[in-house]
């Protein structure tokens, strides 16, 4: 028991930190985060509303750890991610940071996963960033998020959106964009 009072007395530390005015630390501390959120997500549940408010600080590093600790919790507790949004919905089009749009990305699709009325909430940010970052550096990786989205809990409604979005690609394109959308696509089925 004494070890789970520390663990908390750690993670409480660690949050208070993240508040503070240090760009540096609160970017330390953020990847600090990210690495529980990865090893137990459930440690942070209680946190959810903190990490959020961290999602308006200025500099990319601390959102964009942030974003994939929120990520992490998205499988069990993606109910309790919707104040997130918003704070992804600004850092997807951060003109300053390909890392955090790709962050906000991936939440987006992971958080769309988890159901149909997620989907449809998350589903024209992510067609707007598919036809903004198509072919940039991270649409691997943002390619390999939307097919997380399409073997998920999408709607209907979004599954079909994204097949008609990836379809000339799938048809058309070549290397890993043809592959994958190819992918999407048969997810979407």
């Amino acid at each position: 028991m004494a070890e789970g009072t520390t663990a908390s007395a750690q993670i409480d530390a660690l949050f208070k930190e993240l508040q503070g005015t240090g760009r540096r630390r609160r970017q330390e501390v953020a990847h600090k985060l990210a690495a529980v959120a990865k090893a137990n997500p459930s440690t942070l549940v209680g946190y959810i509303d903190q990490l959020v408010e961290t999602l308006e600080r200025p500099e990319a590093q601390t959102r964009w750890e942030i974003l994939t600790a929120l990520t992490e919790l998205c499988a069990d507790y993606s109910a309790d991610l919707s104040g997130a949004f918003d704070g992804a919905e600004e850092s997807l089009f951060d003109d300053g940071s390909a890392t955090v749009r790709l962050a906000a990305f991936v939440f987006l699709c992971r958080y769309g996963a988890t159901s149909a009325e997620r989907s449809d909430e998350a589903w024209p940010l992510l067609d707007e960033a598919i036809q903004c970052y198509h072919g940039d550096a991270e649409y691997r990786d943002m390619l390999g998020a939307l097919l997380e989205l399409a073997r998920g809990d999408a709607s209907e409604k979004t599954r079909a959106a994204l097949a008609e979005r990836v379809a000339f690609d799938a048809s058309n394109g070549s290397g890993y964009i043809k592959t994958f959308s190819e992918q999407i696509a048969d997810a979407c089925k």
